[in-house]
């Protein structure tokens, strides 16, 4: 199923749709565009969602904004329940110009669920007007997750990218990935340098904390999200990840239940 026939066509007087759909586990939305903005939203289970130029982890407390137009793919990590809002074109508004995963505040969240019953918002109501208005503001208000983990467009070091986003705590050396990616490591940590901005150690260790902010966002202990990601103790994640977000695991963490 492709998020592309769900995409609704421009039409004037119904200027926000709501669409829930569940997906399993491993479902992918392939790559495509659509003229309206998306707001990529799962009430539950997490998703990657990339973009030629980056990729974003996000767990069920953070969304993704998609601006119309961008080029988009979707994967589902576990069983998802979508939940995810289409704007229509509405001119350049700069504040909502570039993709970014955003907080989901309770307002927000609350907000997008009951726009995702009513369907679709009619401007001609009122009330729909209102919440139209209320929606956007909130989207742009919304604080900006550190969740974008820039990709490189060279088919060598993506190839290296997408291996290492497939298992980020995989502790293999980067030297034994670079064998299979067609480059030899020197010129794959200059393309990773050249078109991520980040050193390719360092790219590695970015994506280990993106997975890590969803192990945490999902409940997970401090201590199996380090071990997951690769640390060989809780500290030396903790450390890591203050480095990264300015803040402790704590902040992430979802308590069971």
């Amino acid at each position: 199923m492709s998020l592309e026939r769900h995409a609704p066509p421009h039409s004037d007087g119904f200027p926000v749709r709501g669409l829930a759909v569940t997906y399993r586990d491993g479902h992918v939305l392939d790559r495509h565009t659509h003229p309206w903005a998306q707001l990529v939203y799962a009430a539950s289970g997490v998703m990657r969602v990339a973009t030629p130029g980056a990729a974003w982890l996000t767990p069920p407390t953070r969304a993704i904004w998609v601006p119309g137009g961008t080029p988009h793919e979707i994967e589902m990590r576990g069983a998802v329940a979508m939940r995810t809002l289409y704007l229509a074109p509405a001119g350049d508004d700069p504040r909502l110009a570039a993709c970014r995963a955003i907080e989901v505040a309770p307002l927000l969240r609350e907000l997008v669920l009951h726009i995702v019953r009513i369907g679709m918002l009619d401007a001609g109501d009122p009330a729909h007007a209102r919440m139209e208005g209320l929606l956007v503001d909130l989207l742009v208000q919304a604080e900006t997750a550190p969740l974008e983990l820039p990709l490189p467009r060279d088919p060598r070091a993506r190839r290296l990218a997408d291996r290492i986003l497939a298992a980020p705590g995989d502790g293999t050396p980067l030297s034994d990935l670079a064998r299979g990616a067609g480059a030899s490591l020197r010129t794959l940590q200059r393309l990773f340098l050249a078109e991520t901005r980040l050193p390719l150690e360092a790219w590695r260790a970015r994506a280990r904390m993106q997975q890590a902010v969803v192990a945490l966002a999902g409940g997970a202990s401090v201590t199996a999200t380090a071990l997951d990601a690769g640390y060989q103790s809780p500290s030396a994640f903790i450390a890591a990840f203050k480095r990264t977000f300015g803040v402790t695991p704590a902040r992430w963490r979802t308590p069971p239940g």
